[in-house]
């Protein structure tokens, strides 16, 4: 397991917030902001600082109240699922898949771990055949791919390592005496604390769902994820684990469990780059190093990146969350955040 990680879940949950570059005094140009959004292909630009929702409005055809696909934001509640997991003491991080799932015990998977699947670091060929409808069962689908890369060494962005990792939780959450899918603990323990209902899971002939993708929300639902990370994991998560989510991996220290940091931004050398053009690069020709999410923008920031520039950032040391949905456009993360905030 990251060592980091492994500190963060072992503290008690009165952990300190990890240090991040102080914003404060910071004025908000929303006006500009929607512009920007409107301009690109934005629907909806959704804002809250401090609790309350200071700006919501809708463009180019669209209305409030209505559900979008968030895409890839579905990842980030499956990695919220997997850390309840771990406080539940149903599954550790550092534990070999091959100890639940017999099929990996021979070969070089034998000592790929949870942790490396929710990571995307367990080096497992994406397949994104796995994003069809009607197929029979993606989870065996998942199992048979080839390791094209080097456990913990390799980051490659793609719906394989997930569903592994699904096909995990299932059977952990198999008892003796009271069994639970995965997607009924995921609404039990996540969604439903955070005032979600089911959602659209894009199940398989076996009922496994889309981890990868699926979900539908308004911004007002999906910001509940943002206010979730303001704060500290609650209602779903302790402090610690909240933290351990967001680490990142040495193959890719600006990604982790379905969520995207800024703490690069601090560095030398940061490197502002689109991160949806840079997962479009075959995984061995990717340079996560010093990749930052914008510049001349708060560390702390928390993204959840969703296709066609769905978004959802939360900075903690501005206490604000904002959520953009749209079609895919000309939008740039760095501009769009650095128009907001001035």
């Amino acid at each position: 397991m990251n060592p980091t990680r492994r500190r963060l879940i072992q503290m008690l949950p009165g952990l300190a917030a990890l240090p991040m570059m102080a914003a404060e005094g910071t004025k908000l140009n929303v006006t500009a902001a929607a512009k920007y959004v409107s301009s690109r292909k934005g629907q909806a630009l959704f804002i809250k600082q401090h609790g309350k929702v200071i700006h919501e409005s809708y463009f180019n055809g669209a209305k409030a109240g209505e559900a979008r696909r968030i895409y890839s934001g579905t990842k980030g509640f499956w990695g919220l699922a997997a850390m309840a997991a771990v406080e539940d003491g149903r599954l550790a991080l550092d534990e070999k898949v091959s100890e639940t799932l017999p099929s990996w015990n021979e070969g070089k998977k034998k000592d790929i771990t949870i942790e490396q699947l929710l990571d995307f670091t367990g080096g497992l060929e994406r397949c994104l055949r796995l994003h069809q409808d009607g197929l029979t069962n993606r989870n065996q689908m998942a199992l048979e791919q080839p390791l094209v890369g080097t456990p913990g060494k390799s980051f490659i962005y793609g719906p394989s390592q997930l569903q592994v990792f699904h096909e995990v939780l299932k059977k952990k959450l198999k008892g003796r005496f009271l069994s639970e899918t995965p997607t009924h603990y995921l609404e039990r323990r996540v969604l439903k604390p955070m005032g979600l209902g089911p959602q659209r899971y894009l199940p398989d002939a076996n009922g496994n769902p889309l981890l990868a993708a699926g979900f539908l929300m308004t911004p007002a639902q999906w910001a509940r994820m943002g206010d979730l990370l303001l704060a500290k994991g609650k209602p779903v998560l302790k402090s610690a684990s909240r933290d351990a989510l967001l680490e990142g991996s040495a193959a890719n220290p600006a990604y982790s469990f379905g969520f995207w940091n800024n703490r690069a931004a601090a560095k030398s050398g940061a490197r502002e780059v689109d991160i949806e053009d840079l997962l479009e690069v075959d995984w061995h020709r990717q340079n996560w190093s010093n990749v930052c999410i914008a510049k001349d923008v708060p560390e702390d920031l928390i993204a959840c990146i969703g296709s066609g520039y769905q978004r959802l950032y939360a900075i903690p040391s501005l206490d604000l969350v904002i959520v953009r949905q749209g079609l895919n456009a000309r939008f740039s993360d760095g501009a769009f955040l650095r128009t907001l905030l001035g």
